[in-house]
């Protein structure tokens, strides 16, 4: 009999299955309840003020639709607002980077007394604008034991004149910024792998080329952060510049004006436009810093760890 040749069996192919589109607006839904916090509690009031600051009131709204910013940037007094809270902005955003960076850096690994330094650091962060000022004015005041110390010792013949004036409002948000500028670049100099430093110390890199090759382009993105939001907070100081500054002279800033057109003036469409300013203002620093971060390094936002 001839051999039966043996017939591969024939099995039903299966059907290709169809791929499952799913929508990227998923995975984005744990974002969701932020980002309506954020739409409720930021873009709705900023587009609601840039609305009712193009209906101006009263005499700016024969200037039209823009009056009330005319008329801001009219006045040489309102103008003058700018001026006044640039000059603390700026200065003490810079200072309070100059301070936090080298306590920061020296302060990234495991001391003796870390947390103690870091506790005693971080406290004005806990005490809130008032009760700095409070406390500035019974330390610092003409009758405070800053004075007293200073007359008792026969260094000053009369009280010197640290609050009520510039210099209170100085150090008043240098003491309230400073904590959130050491917490943002402590944790980002903690996040710098040393065995980058050990290498280039190996090959023959001395301190200051180690620091401005390796540790400050990495501590970019911490500066950047630390920086904007060092400037927000400052530039829209409102409590110190009343409490112990002079808010009819040298500490007369944007946002005391603002507060003056709204509740003195009852000029709620110029009080908008003067805070649509001082946004704006804000956001042309931020883009600013953001452009120098860019320049300065471009990678992960906490570089040197693998």
């Amino acid at each position: 009999m001839p051999a039966q040749l043996s017939q591969p069996s024939v099995t039903a192919a299966a059907p290709s299955a169809r791929p499952v589109y799913r929508s990227p607006w998923i995975g984005l839904a744990p974002l969701y309840p932020a980002l309506l916090i954020v739409l409720v509690l930021f873009v709705y009031p900023f587009i609601y003020g840039l609305a009712l600051s193009l209906h101006p009131i009263g005499a700016a709204a024969k200037g039209g639709m823009f009056g009330d910013y005319a008329a801001f940037f009219g006045d040489p007094r309102e103008r003058q607002s700018i001026w006044n809270t640039l000059r603390l902005a700026a200065p003490v955003t810079v200072l309070d980077l100059a301070l936090a960076l080298p306590l920061a850096y020296q302060l990234r690994r495991p001391l003796p007394g870390q947390r103690l330094i870091t506790g005693l650091l971080v406290v004005p962060m806990t005490l809130g604008t008032v009760l700095i000022a409070e406390g500035m004015i019974e330390f610092f005041g003409p009758a405070g034991w800053f004075n007293k110390t200073l007359l008792a010792l026969h260094l000053t013949q009369m009280p010197v004149q640290l609050v009520h004036n510039y210099t209170g409002v100085f150090i008043s948000l240098l003491i309230a910024d400073f904590p959130a500028v050491f917490l943002i670049l402590v944790g980002f100099a903690s996040g710098i792998d040393p065995n980058l430093e050990r290498a280039a110390r190996v090959l023959g890199a001395g301190w200051w080329r180690r620091l401005t090759r390796i540790v400050l382009p990495l501590l970019a993105p911490g500066i950047a952060a630390a920086a904007a939001l060092s400037f927000v907070a400052t530039f829209s100081v409102f409590p110190s510049a009343v409490l112990v500054g002079e808010p009819a002279g040298s500490t007369r800033v944007i946002a005391l004006a603002a507060w003056q057109a709204a509740y003195e003036r009852y000029d709620y469409a110029s009080a908008s436009a003067i805070a649509i300013v001082m946004a704006a203002i804000e956001l042309v620093f931020v883009a600013l810093v953001l452009i120098l971060r860019g320049r300065a390094y471009q990678g992960p936002t906490i570089g040197g760890r693998t």
